[in-house]
């Protein structure tokens, strides 16, 4: 399996970057990982913004992936069924899995629709750049989870 990780917008602070690049040096020795930055084009209002974002990060899915969606309205997961998620994607022989995130206005109704899951990191409300870090967090958390190695504690 291979994920991909779609942000929207630019990763515009330090601290932010350094905290994925920590992350992705440590999720890249469990699984091919890329991450794929899509503009945040200024169109006007929020809906044209969110159809615009939405145009760019359709074209960033290959069309075999299985998509879940990160959005303040979707399932709320404890980390360990996120890693059964993940698992189960690749005994189920998901070869690409793709994590979508909006711009601060969220998605087009076309990505929505994309997505093969919807799901939140939590009931809180994030920044846009935050919240990459704690999504970073969680997904390598999830492949220790799946190899039971001690950094998750219950």
């Amino acid at each position: 399996m291979k994920i991909t990780i779609v942000f929207t917008g630019k990763t515009e602070k330090g601290f932010v970057s350094e905290g994925i690049l920590r992350y992705e040096k440590r999720i890249r020795h469990y699984i091919p990982l890329d991450i794929v930055t899509v503009n945040s084009p200024k169109a006007g209002n929020q809906e044209n913004q969110k159809q615009k974002e939405g145009m760019q990060i359709l074209s960033k899915i290959h069309a075999e992936s299985h998509v879940i969606l990160l959005d303040e309205k979707g399932d709320e997961i404890t980390s360990v069924q996120f890693a059964e998620i993940i698992d189960r994607g690749a005994h189920n022989h998901i070869r690409r899995l793709t994590f979508v995130f909006g711009g601060p206005y969220g998605v087009s109704e076309k990505v929505r629709q994309r997505a093969d899951r919807i799901i939140r990191l939590s009931a809180m409300t994030f920044s846009h750049q935050v919240v990459r870090i704690l999504f970073m967090e969680q997904l390598y958390r999830a492949f220790t989870i799946i190899r039971g190695e001690p950094y998750h504690h219950e």
